[in-house]
């Protein structure tokens, strides 16, 4: 199957600068069996092309390469998807009204179990995180757990509480807290971070999961926003086989990246699936390791060198993971060869990810170019972006929040660090490789938002933070191409329109180059191609005659 597309903004991502971009685009592109076969003139292309070739007229729209998104949870998106939707709650009364007609809309019983995602205390009338007795309120039988936006954190019903075995005598585990109700050591419900896994591995097995469903959920949100390669990070057992059998199936339209969770048996993972899947097979393959080092900022559970605001002078979170099991991690990964993708939110997580992969790498005497990346980077300091570099340590930053928290972190750090989260400026001054992600299902995958708050670092309230940290668009668009494609070593083939690469490519309404930065959020995925087949189409009609 033969295609040009012409008549349009074409954005290659060849270039190293916007004006270059602009100046040199070429008048149309030809793809021939899924590969880009050409760029030029529009002549010299129809030369080169077969008779059979489709004209793809773009009408002055955009034409670039798709998105890469580089660090979401891609399976856990599509069972969240049959959750309660709690994002919309601004009350405790409106999670108890939500979860109640959940129940009614689903006919859960007491055998059953109900889970809910996306609250968020910050932005809730009562300014704090539920407890047991506000989920009770819901029912006292039935299994209720929900989960806070950032995943890190969430609230059990008393009997959740007791199919878990979760009573006063239950200590916190390692990288965890059990919320106790005031003045006792009786559980509230509330959960924090590895204490959820508890409470997880005793209400799970309830999940009834439509498969068909969940397939389709999976994919079609990443795909309506133009992405055509997704990471699904820290994965487990169950994770792993349900892309697989996605994989033996052919239901994947997207090409998939798994990185078990090292932490939850993820060494046996690999050594089952790594090398059978270190290449893609039918879309999916495995490309390395992920840490979780610390927690949620918003959530005060993300690990500081230096305390929160608010809550006295020694509360500074705390880390997942001692010193020596992370070093012991490290250099299991190192000593395969793999890229190890760690959760860093606070500083001090950082520098633990930073000081035990420098000792690893020197102690094992590694001189590959494993391009290790630091996931979320809220809070990293210039000081490590400047260790970052020298290790070659990509920056992976969830920059987003600058949007969604970025009030809540002025208020949580001060000015001075709350105006530092998601430092992308300082990061690319340093030299250190940049790219975006949006942590779904914790935000939708929408990377012309990433791009828009990059260049405008705007938050909910409407305040600048960080005005110095801004960037220019064209390097926000190469966090989300060529830059992404460089994090999973896939340079070669994706993440820029050029001769000889795969024709992943994205349609949108408006070229984010030419419109106003204040107006890239407001631009269109009009259509996502993979490997040269439309895969999504919205109202745009594309022009196209064979000729």
């Amino acid at each position: 199957m033969e295609q040009i597309f012409y008549n349009g903004k074409i954005i290659t991502m060849k270039e190293v600068s916007a004006k270059e971009a602009l100046s040199k685009a070429p008048d149309a592109v030809l793809v021939r069996d899924g590969i880009i076969a050409q760029i030029g003139k529009f002549d010299k292309i129809m030369e080169a092309a077969s008779e059979q070739v489709v004209i793809r007229n773009l009408q002055g729209k955009c034409l670039m390469p798709s998105f890469i998104d580089t660090h979401s949870h891609f399976v856990m998106n599509g069972q969240m998807s049959a959750w309660a939707n709690l994002s919309e709650c601004e009350s405790f009364e409106d999670i108890v009204v939500t979860l109640t007609d959940y129940i009614v809309k689903n006919n859960i019983t007491e055998d059953g179990v109900v889970l809910g995602f996306g609250y968020d205390h910050n932005f809730l009338r009562e300014g704090k995180q539920p407890d047991k007795t506000i989920l009770d309120r819901v029912s006292s039988k039935i299994p209720i757990f929900i989960l806070h936006i950032s995943a890190h954190l969430g609230c059990a019903n008393s009997a959740a509480l007791q199919l878990a075995g979760i009573d006063e005598m239950t200590n916190d585990p390692q990288g965890g807290k059990i919320g106790r109700m005031s003045e006792s050591n009786i559980p509230s419900g509330y959960l924090e971070e590895s204490g959820i896994n508890i409470l997880q591995r005793a209400i799970f097995p309830r999940i009834v999961m439509d498969y068909g469903q969940t397939i389709k959920k999976m994919q079609n949100l990443y795909i309506e926003n133009g992405i055509t390669t997704v990471q699904d990070g820290a994965s487990t057992e169950n994770d792993i086989n349900i892309l697989i059998k996605m994989s033996e199936s052919g239901a994947l339209k997207l090409d998939v990246v798994s990185y078990p969770l090292m932490s939850a048996d993820g060494i046996r993972l690999m050594e089952m699936y790594g090398l059978q899947y270190k290449s893609y097979v039918n879309r999916f393959r495995i490309g390395g390791y992920k840490l979780v080092l610390d927690g949620s900022p918003q959530g005060k559970s993300a690990w500081m060198s230096k305390p929160y605001t608010g809550d006295g002078e020694n509360y500074c979170g705390y880390p997942w993971l001692h010193d020596k099991d992370v070093e012991n991690y490290l250099r299991h990964a190192v000593g395969e060869k793999q890229q190890v993708l760690a959760h860093c939110n606070g500083d001090a997580a950082s520098e633990q990810f930073i000081v035990l992969y420098d000792k690893v790498i020197k102690e094992e005497g590694c001189d590959d170019n494993l391009r290790p990346v630091m996931i979320h980077c809220q809070t990293v300091r210039n000081d490590q972006l400047d260790r970052m570099a020298r290790l070659g340590m990509i920056a992976s930053i969830f920059v987003g929040h600058i949007w969604y928290w970025g009030d809540i972190h002025i208020k949580n750090f001060g000015l001075e660090r709350g105006n530092h989260i998601s430092p992308v400026r300082d990061a690319i001054n340093r030299g250190v490789k940049v790219t975006f992600h949006q942590d779904t299902p914790v935000t939708k995958p929408n990377m012309l938002h990433s791009i828009w708050c990059a260049v405008n670092r705007v938050s909910r309230s409407g305040n600048i933070i960080g005005k110095d940290q801004q960037i220019d668009v064209y390097d926000a668009l190469k966090a989300v191409t060529i830059n992404a494609a460089y994090q999973y070593f896939e340079e070669d083939n994706k993440g820029v329109i050029e001769e000889g690469k795969k024709a992943d490519l994205v349609i949108l309404d408006q070229s984010p180059l030419e419109v106003d930065k204040i107006c890239i959020k407001d631009i269109k995925v009009l259509e996502t191609i993979k490997d040269g087949k439309t895969i999504y189409m919205s109202n745009f009609v594309e022009s196209a005659t064979k000729i």
